[in-house]
């Protein structure tokens, strides 16, 4: 039996390090987050989360008046700026920015995956959406104009997608552990206040938000993974190195 197991072990470490435990957290990540989100849409189909969707969200406005946002005025505008960093717009300009950036680097195949991550991401936003067609919250007037399904949310989503992406291309290039931590801790704040946004703004549900964090969360760590697994075959370049 001890032989056995011994044998066991010395396979498992030989699988670790072949094929590295950061790949290995990455995919478990993923499988993780894929089962929370299937969970998570499963309650939202069968109606489980309303009533903690309505109290959170009513949670946010002023109970004499549901028109009006807790806080004031300006914060009510500086929660709208937020919100723009999850639009399609801002998000087109600084991916397009990063896309370019890395060419002038000449790092072609780390340019294709950031295009294929942050595309592909907002395809699966998209489809996601077509796909639950779940309606925008009624129980407050919208602070901004809509036009598409509410879940998942695609601001909480495309942000995790493309701020986590771009967090991770970043932090292969910084020196210390405290910058790579610093970048993703900016990238994790930053979706958060955009998914907090839809919410404060009443037009998202927070399940919404909370679906689209995990997915944009789960889409990312795929890319990362693959990029890394990529990356350990000599097919996308290694921090420091430009294609030949």
């Amino acid at each position: 039996m001890s032989a056995m197991l011994a044998r066991l072990l010395t396979t498992l470490l030989s699988l670790l390090r072949r094929t590295e435990l950061p790949l290995l957290l990455g995919f478990g990540f993923v499988a993780a987050m894929l089962m929370v989100f299937a969970g998570l849409a499963d309650e939202m189909l069968e109606g489980d989360t309303h009533d903690l969707d309505r109290a959170l969200l009513l949670s946010l406005r002023n109970p004499a008046d549901l028109s009006d946002p807790l806080g004031p005025g300006w914060f009510e505008e500086m929660v709208r700026d937020f919100t723009a960093f999850g639009s399609t717009g801002p998000l087109v300009f600084i991916a397009l920015a990063a896309f370019c950036y890395l060419l002038l680097l000449k790092k072609y195949r780390t340019a294709v995956l950031l295009f294929v991550a942050v595309g592909g991401g907002q395809m699966i936003s998209s489809l996601l959406k077509i796909g639950f067609d779940r309606p925008r919250p009624d129980l407050v007037p919208h602070g901004m104009s809509v036009y598409t399904g509410s879940f998942p949310s695609g601001h909480a989503m495309m942000a995790a997608v493309t701020y986590l992406t771009l967090a991770a291309l970043l932090s292969r290039t910084a020196e210390h552990r405290r910058q790579q931590l610093f970048l993703l801790l900016a990238a994790i704040l930053l979706t958060i206040l955009v998914g907090f946004s839809r919410v404060y703004l009443g037009v998202h549900w927070p399940s919404d938000v909370l679906g689209g964090w995990i997915a944009g969360s789960a889409w990312a760590a795929l890319c990362w993974s693959i990029a890394l697994l990529l990356q350990r075959r000599g097919e996308i370049e290694k921090p420091g190195e430009t294609a030949a």
